[in-house]
């Protein structure tokens, strides 16, 4: 049970995330500084423990509170890159695993995970591939090589999906609207009731129209367009704005969506 001064600190938090929500400049910086540091390639900067990981850190961190808070034991991942999202899923799995061992009193054998992570690739370069399978989380990662919207990798998905209690799903490789909202279709029914289906680079119809010049998707075709019109039709998910109110600098407004039904 929580103490009344730790549920009174997360009342106050809350009531400050709400007002941060409704602060119009403070979130208008948000979407400034994502337009003025991609020149920079600002998310290039970050490894989660090894591997790069091409995220915000402020969205590192809300995705690491969400898989503490929901408790999965299988994460659904499209687009794997250089794997350190993978990794990032992989290693707060295996705190869970020890942590729930360590309440039963028992001894977590590492080389036989309960938790794990699947990660979809259209294209999974060797040099990557070879670095996630020698690294220490290995044994919670596995990988399907295939369109994430292909039939044969949907099926497969879903078949794995069935040995798994509680799930939860991150969307992250193809940005147009038509792609996106095919992995929705395909993946976020099997999103657990109270988890989440994460949309990642819903920014894009914040940026200028002129903003990806070389990329098929931009404003009016991207992740944030698919989202909307996916809900449309699946009361099940509603945004949960308190994530993006809080974070203030995301790639994802409109992309944290949580399973109510």
């Amino acid at each position: 049970m929580m103490s009344e001064a730790v549920i009174e600190f997360k009342q106050n938090r809350s009531m400050t995330i709400v007002e941060l929500g409704g602060d119009r400049s403070l979130n208008e910086f948000g979407i400034e500084f994502v337009k003025n540091t991609a020149k920079y390639k600002y998310s290039y900067n970050y490894d989660w423990l090894g591997r790069p990981i091409i995220q915000f850190p402020q969205d590192i961190v809300a995705v690491q509170e969400l898989i503490w808070q929901v408790k999965p034991d299988l994460i659904i991942e499209t687009g794997i890159a250089h794997g350190g999202s993978l990794v990032l899923s992989a290693s707060i799995l295996a705190l869970l695993d020890y942590a729930d061992a360590a309440g039963r009193g028992e001894t977590l054998d590492p080389t036989s995970p309960k938790r794990k992570v699947l990660g979809l690739d259209i294209d999974i370069r060797a040099h990557n591939r070879a670095a996630l399978e020698a690294h220490p989380m290995r044994s919670r990662i596995e990988m399907i090589e295939g369109s994430s919207i292909a039939p044969d990798v949907v099926a497969r998905v879903q078949e794995r999906a069935k040995s798994a209690e509680r799930i939860m799903v991150f969307l992250d490789s193809n940005h147009t609207h038509a792609h996106v909202l095919a992995e929705l279709e395909a993946y976020a029914p099997l999103v657990s009731r109270d988890s989440y289906c994460v949309v990642f680079d819903t920014v894009v119809e914040d940026l200028p129209d002129d903003f990806f010049p070389d990329r098929p998707w931009g404003k009016g075709d991207n992740p944030k367009t698919a989202v909307w019109q996916y809900l449309k039709s699946h009361p099940e998910f509603e945004i949960d704005k308190s994530i993006e109110n809080k974070l203030l600098i995301t790639v994802a407004p409109d992309g944290y969506l949580k399973r109510i039904g």
